[in-house]
């Protein structure tokens, strides 16, 4: 009888929290009640995250500085208004890809501008311009985009600029690179690709000019020509240009999107520049995240950075705009997009960092590469915050880090299960289990939305023009598998806690009991979420992962929130609900971090679902939904897996699903309604126009106006509108070399006309000597072509050598090759050669292709396409009658609007 008046104090002192705003338990009258936690509180939490979440993006991303005049920027700084005024003069030249007079124009400009700061500078300050030529040249880059290819150029003229003071002992000596590129894609302007990078440099040297004279190293200004074409123009400084001796930083500025933050989304090897960097800048905006993308080859794109770092042996870092990703390469890249302070941000945060490294006395040295492999150690982990504040710190002092708070992390665990007992144990099991649940359902509610929505709507693809359906598509579906698999999990667990407590604590009432369970499987949710996040911290330091600073964050404050509100060790002591306080705490910290970033990288990855498809046709249309999904809903388990676990007692149950629900359909019935249409005139579709002649039969050319689109989805709608006869499918798949089509529509209407015969490349077999070694001798002819492409079968040919009139373009040694294929990608001014001599040789045993000489398919040895920048009548029609929300999109390996292709059997 004793026992009965501890036991009802006991519950009295659970009851007690019902006086807080985070009740527990009330007892009355003998019978027992869980006092939920409010539903109302829970839903304003997630509105508060929502909220908060975009407060942070726009601090961080859209607050740009004010746009300064010449006049309030002074001589020595920098002034938005002025750089403007060469975007401009830049944009309204059009399109200038290499090889074309609008590049003549372009350089022209940007000789002259030089000319005028030359004159402006300071009378302590010597400034040199090269109207830099470069030889013809082979680009043998074998990472990432550059597997199985050769990149040669000819004929590229580049503008270098040197600024360093007249009386300096060490300037000759050393020097800070800074580079872009003045060529665009034929398919646009270049606002922001890359006539705002140019526009900048240009205005930093005017700037640097008044500061020079007290530099102990040179700012070289490399405005180069055929990087669009394969990173050529960088290709051809390291490796032909003296300057190029006394470089020791290289600082790459690039624009994958138009205006916004210019942010770091490369820096090293050596961790000099970006730790100088983070002391001086005014609006720091990097991201470790985005450098480990890249890297990975997430992103299929490379930059002239990959030459200095790879080639050059140089440190440095490397910028790019990338607000607006869906208008990377297509006529929306234009004047009228580039946001206000976009310039001004670069600008200044470059101009501290340039004034700082040009002052310096210990500028990294020697081979980066080599030191790379040397140190890892030193490598720099960095990101910013809130745009505001730049942290960087050295994988040494992170493995410290990484390595304290795991092993105190294991430590607590292990603690807490031997004190714990039997039950601990299974308890983080059934936790685990929770996790595992809300991610296979996470993942499987977005992916069915993902394979459902291009059978269902007009575009696999319709959030590209308002990329906030993703979160009523994608999101939606997310957070309510998320917490659906979370809750099976914690019901199972409850069920197993009540069990236990039935013989653990058999003086308790059964109400109680039931109510105790519900509690610790909440608490035991939370602290799966801390379990979770510590996992991802050791295997990301386990493999030096740079981005593990994210799973830090995300486990450290809501571990210390949690221990320093809610933990307990003690088994006897009855459970409390979760304190509202230790979310708060716990993640205030991690959305501050992380919330802005997240939202940049889904807003990337949709940008890219524009030019997603690299092969037409070639890729399932539900690909890219799918992996957008996934990153969604990963996102939604690792960020709300902490929130997600005090719903389950709470009255928010229903209305979150409701909410989910009505907003996952309102999203899905705006797309099906077409109240917001996939794309609009300011965010393309990248849809390709070309005049195809295909002379790769031994009959007469074949000659047809080809549409594709690298975005996912048919071109019904957009051949409709042509009109033009257009016929759509699959029936007239077609290798364009550098890749193949596979899906597309075409027309014979007066494709006849445009072009002649004597256009067609010639590809003739001067000598054959067949034997042990066969060696065969071939004459390339590309005609009125300056830019083309040549396919070679590897499996066929062990060797090649490529030579023109004059000199050895590519010679003999070890050849890389892609399903069975290398090619040669040629590009060149108006001056480049047009005669080629290409000695094959051949495998001495036999090959694949000629032991399956008896297919209907006759094996090709060589096939080549040739560009031509020039619209015949029929596609200058068509391209009239191209509706407003498509765009020309180029590339390195996109023809022009003119192809012209011939081929070499292997029977010669």
């Amino acid at each position: 009888m004793r026992q009965r008046p501890k036991a009802a104090a006991k519950s009295n002192t659970v009851s007690g929290g019902n006086t807080s705003s985070e009740r527990g338990f009330r007892v009355k009258s003998g019978v027992h009640l869980v006092a939920k936690r409010s539903g109302i509180s829970i839903l304003v939490f997630f509105v508060l995250v929502v909220y908060s979440t975009w407060a942070v993006y726009r601090y961080q991303y859209e607050s740009l500085p004010q746009p300064l005049s010449a006049e309030h920027a002074g001589k020595r700084g920098f002034s938005e208004l002025e750089a403007m005024k060469h975007v401009k003069a830049l944009t309204e030249l059009g399109p200038h890809p290499v090889g074309s007079n609008s590049l003549d124009s372009a350089l022209q400009y940007v000789l002259q501008a030089s000319e005028a700061i030359k004159k402006e500078a300071h009378w302590e300050v010597d400034v040199e311009i090269d109207l830099f030529h470069s030889n013809s040249g082979a680009n043998h880059l074998v990472g990432g985009l550059f597997k199985g290819k050769t990149l040669v150029y000819s004929d590229l003229n580049h503008i270098v600029l040197r600024i360093s003071p007249k009386y300096g002992n060490k300037a000759e000596g050393n020097a800070i690179l800074v580079s872009s590129h003045i060529d665009t894609v034929f398919s646009t302007e270049g606002a922001g690709d890359c006539s705002s990078c140019v526009a900048v440099m240009l205005e930093l040297a005017r700037g640097i000019c008044h500061w020079a004279h007290g530099f102990k190293n040179s700012v070289i200004f490399l405005f180069n020509t055929g990087e669009e074409e394969g990173l050529n123009g960088a290709h051809s400084f390291v490796t032909q240009h003296p300057w190029s001796d006394i470089v020791r930083v290289a600082i790459d500025l690039e624009a994958m999107g138009i205006g916004g933050k210019s942010g770091i989304f490369q820096a090293g090897p050596d961790p000099w520049a970006i730790e100088n960097y983070a002391q001086v800048a005014k609006y720091p905006s990097a991201q470790i995240v985005a450098q480990d993308l890249f890297t990975s080859g997430v992103i299929k794109s490379a930059t002239d950075f990959q030459v200095y770092r790879e080639l050059g042996g140089l440190s440095g870092l490397d910028f790019a705009y990338t607000e607006n990703t869906a208008i990377y390469h297509t006529k929306n890249d234009k004047l009228s997009l580039l946001k206000p302070g976009s310039l001004q941000h670069l600008g200044e945060n470059m101009l501290a960092f340039l004034l700082r490294a040009a002052a310096s006395t210990n500028l990294p040295g020697g081979n980066a590469t080599e030191s790379e492999g040397k140190s890892s150690q030193d490598t720099a982990i960095y990101f910013d915050f809130l745009g505001t504040y730049m942290i960087v710190f050295r994988q040494q002092f992170a493995d410290m880090l990484y390595n304290s708070v795991i092993l105190q992390s294991l430590l607590i665990w292990i603690v807490s299960l031997f004190v714990g007992g039997y039950s601990a144990v299974v308890s983080v099991a059934f936790s685990c289990l929770s996790i595992v649940l809300m991610w296979i359902c996470s993942i499987g509610f977005s992916l069915l939305v993902a394979f459902v929505l291009p059978l269902v709507s007009p575009s696999p693809v319709p959030f590209v023009s308002c990329p906030w359906l993703v979160v009523g598509l994608f999101a939606a579906p997310a957070l309510l598998g998320a917490f659906g698999g979370q809750h099976v999990g914690y019901l199972v667990l409850e069920k197993y806690l009540s069990r236990t407590f039935s013989q653990t604590k058999a003086t308790l009432p059964p109400a109680v009991r039931h109510a105790v369970a519900k509690l610790d499987a909440e608490r035991w949710i939370f602290k799966a979420g801390l379990l979770q996040w510590l996992i991802l911290l050791s295997v990301g330091h386990f493999f030096k992962i740079g981005s593990s600073y994210l799973a830090l964050v995300w486990l450290v404050p809501p571990a210390f929130a949690y221990g320093l509100l809610d933990a307990t060790l003690s088994p006897a002591r009855l459970p409390k609900p979760l304190k509202t306080l230790t979310l708060l705490i716990g993640l205030s910290v991690p959305f501050l971090t992380s919330s802005g970033l997240i939202i940049r990288l889904v807003s990337t990855v949709i940008g890219t679902s524009v030019r997603f498809v690299r092969n037409p046709g070639g890729t399932p249309e539900w690909l890219g939904n799918v992996i957008l999904a996934l990153f969604i809903a990963a996102i939604v388990c690792l960020t709300l897996v902490y929130l997600l676990s005090y719903i389950h007692i709470s009255g928010a149950k229903v209305p979150l699903v409701i909410t989910t629900c009505i907003l996952f359909g309102v999203s899905l019935g705006m797309v099906l309604l077409g109240v917001i249409p996939p794309f609009t005139e300011d965010t393309a579709r990248a849809v390709n126009v070309v005049h195809v002649v295909d002379a790769t039969g031994q009959q007469d050319p074949v000659s047809y106006i080809s549409l594709f689109s690298t975005t996912p989805g048919n071109l019904i709608k957009e051949a409709e509108q042509i009109g033009e006869g257009f016929i759509c499918g699959r029936d007239k798949p077609f290798d364009f070399v550098t890749f193949s089509v596979k899906y597309s529509c075409w027309t014979n209407k007066s494709a006849e006309i445009g072009w002649k015969e004597s256009d067609i490349p010639a590809l003739h077999v001067e000598s054959d000597i067949k034997g042990d070694s066969r060696v065969t001798h071939v004459l390339v002819d590309t005609k009125v072509s300056t830019r083309w492409s040549l396919g070679i079968n590897t499996d066929e040919v062990e060797d090649f050598q490529l030579k023109d009139d004059s000199e050895e373009l590519i010679s003999l040694g070890d050849k890389s090759g892609t399903d069975g294929w290398h090619t040669i990608q040629f590009s060149g001014g108006k001056k480049a050669p047009t005669k080629f001599s290409l000695t094959l040789f051949w495998h001495k045993n036999d090959s694949r292709a000629r032991i399956n000489k008896g297919s209907e398919v006759e094996p090709v040895l060589l096939k080549l396409r040739t560009d031509v920048d020039r619209q015949t009548p029929k596609t200058a029609e068509i391209l009239k009658k191209l509706p407003p929300w498509c765009s020309l999109f180029g590339k390195s390996t996109s023809p022009y609007t003119l192809a012209f292709f011939k081929s070499l059997p292997v029977a010669l």
